[in-house]
């Protein structure tokens, strides 16, 4: 697959890059990329939740009334799950909700999304761009004329810090360096643009796994 390089006016630069099959042309794995998301999703869980159980709520542990003689059900203490501000059974309790995944799966699971980027045309190359100073009004202006207007994942080999000070207060835009992508980005994302020293890294960093 072959794509030409845009410039930040979003025109011909008039250079094309051939993106590698074994990257950008793989047959996807659902399976893979499903597995991937529920890591990173799950890794983002604080797992703090907690609920208190009968013997943690505050509370009397008499007897409220005769065992027998009242017609209702047996209690001894208001501190029961039946009763208001009683304990919560089986409630919610601090865990880790990480998982591990095989180096493999997870490289197969990227492979699988930027092949689907690539397939559905979402994939441009962009030359390399830096500013003097933050400015969220040029990277709109650049992404305006890239065609870029929904969600967007900029991939480069490393990251501007003025690019991405600039980038704060774009709600629709991410930019993450070759190294630190991961599916579900990939897979959120409408549009990917890849910072033309990028594509030699990425195949890189997939050739060596």
């Amino acid at each position: 697959m072959e794509l030409s390089v845009l410039n930040i006016k979003g025109e011909d630069t008039g250079r094309k890059v051939t993106l590698s099959d074994a990257v950008f042309g793989v047959e996807p794995n659902q399976h893979a990329m499903y597995l991937d998301v529920k890591q990173y999703l799950a890794n983002q869980r604080q797992g703090t939740h907690k609920a208190k159980e009968r013997n943690e709520v505050a509370g009397s542990t008499k007897k409220i009334k005769k065992q027998k003689g009242t017609g209702g059900a047996r209690a001894g203490s208001i501190k029961a799950p039946h009763f208001v501000g009683g304990g919560r059974v089986f409630g919610p309790r601090p865990r880790n909700y990480s998982f591990k995944l095989n180096k493999k799966l997870k490289s197969v699971a990227r492979l699988s999304a930027l092949s689907l980027l690539a397939r559905d045309n979402k994939v441009a190359l962009v030359e390399s761009f830096t500013f003097e100073a933050p400015k969220t009004k040029e990277l709109r202006g650049i992404l305006n004329n890239l065609q870029a207007t929904g969600k967007t994942l900029l991939v480069a080999s490393s990251i501007d810090a003025n690019v991405l000070l600039s980038s704060r207060n774009l709600p629709k835009f991410k930019i993450s360096s070759v190294n630190n992508i991961n599916t579900y980005d990939l897979l959120n994302t409408e549009k990917l643009l890849l910072v033309e020293d990028s594509v030699n890294n990425l195949e890189n960093l997939f050739s060596a796994k």
